[in-house]
Parts: structure tokens; sequence; C-alpha cells
């Protein structure tokens, strides 16, 4: 879903300046988007309940198929075009300019004030936890369909795996930026590094 050919190119920009709320309502824990926060977790949530219970609630693996990747793709296309950009003010997407080059562009709001003051701590906290453990769950159940031979399930697990790690991909490069997300995974690794032959110089 993210794959770029060697012509693609990646831009981080802020967030369609002409829509950023100039609002200066405090820093809270409310939900101040309710039906947002709702679908950010119904469809991924939704789908997950789908294909734990779909042997019990249908004999037709094919509906139970059909359903889950209905799911899936509504939950891919509300959490990237609508609940992102509401409860933590992110957006990816991609475009073709005129020479027909990719880019993908991760946008996020211009860190202000007033912006600061108008994002809600719990829907914050909602979506990351919904963005970040249904991946998770999915990527169990590949390695479990894998184990347990259930083949006919890799390719439903798969499209779950590939359509909300986009999502999580996406975000984590709009929240940390192309320059900060690379130096984070160099620094995560030095310090491995370092830590391995640190404790290899200890034990001989």
């Amino acid at each position: 879903m993210l794959s770029q050919d060697s012509n693609d190119d990646t831009e981080d920009v802020s967030l369609f300046d002409a829509e950023e709320e100039t609002t200066n309502r405090p820093r809270r824990s409310k939900i101040r988007h309710p039906v947002a926060s709702f679908f950010h977790l119904f469809f991924r949530v939704s789908a997950v309940v789908v294909y734990l219970l779909c042997e019990l609630l249908s004999s037709s693996f094919i509906a139970c198929m059909v359903t889950i990747i209905l799911l899936l793709s509504c939950d891919f296309w509300a959490v990237k075009n609508v609940t992102g950009r509401l409860m933590v003010g992110l957006r990816w997407w991609n475009h073709i300019d005129e020479d027909g080059k990719s880019h993908w562009i991760f946008e996020s709001r211009k860190s202000t004030p007033q912006d600061n003051q108008t994002i809600s701590e719990a829907e914050s906290r909602i979506f990351w936890l919904g963005l970040i453990a249904c991946p998770v769950l999915w990527v169990i159940f590949a390695f479990s369909a894998l184990f347990s031979f259930r083949v006919k399930w890799l390719a439903v697990v798969i499209m779950g795996v590939v359509l909300q790690g986009a999502n999580l991909y996406g975000y984590i490069r709009c929240k940390v930026g192309t320059k900060n997300l690379t130096s984070m995974a160099t620094s995560y690794l030095g310090t491995q590094f370092l830590r391995q032959n640190t404790g290899d110089a200890q034990t001989s």
C-alpha cells in the first residue's frame, strides 16, 4: 500500500493552513469529536470481532471474508481521511505531479499554543491506542493462521496487516517526521549495538 518506486518522493508539510482551527479552548480530556472517535474504533474492532467469531456466526467462509474486508476497507478510509485529521491534526496522502512523479505527503498541524489548546488528550489516547493495538492483533492472527495451517484465512489477515499497518506507518511519519524517524531508528540501532559490544566485552 505504501510501496514506492525509485522515483517516488516524500514531503513533510503543515496541515492545510486554511483549515487550521483558531479557537482558544483550553486543552482538556473531553471528547470533542464523539462521532469520529466512535468510528475510529468501530470498524477496526468490528473486523477483529467478526474474524474471531465468524465460524460461530456463519458457516460461509466467503460471507465472513467479504464482511471483514469491507470493514477493513471502511476503517482504512475513515482513519486515513477523517479521524486522523479531526482527532490529532494529522493526515497523509499521495499525489502525482505533472511529470508523473509520485509524492507521499505527511501533514501535521503547526505546533502553536492555539492548536495545542484545541487538541483533546482523551481523543489523542483513543486514536493512538486503536491505531497501534489493532495492527498488532492482526500480526498475531497472521502467525496463528500460518502455524495452525488455516491457509484460507491468510489472505484475510494479511489484508488486515497491510491496511491497518499502512495507516500506522503513515501517521507515525506524520507525527515524528521523515528526518526524525530516521534519526530515531539510527539512534536505537546504535544503542543496541553498543550494549551488545559492552556485554560481550564484560563476559570475555
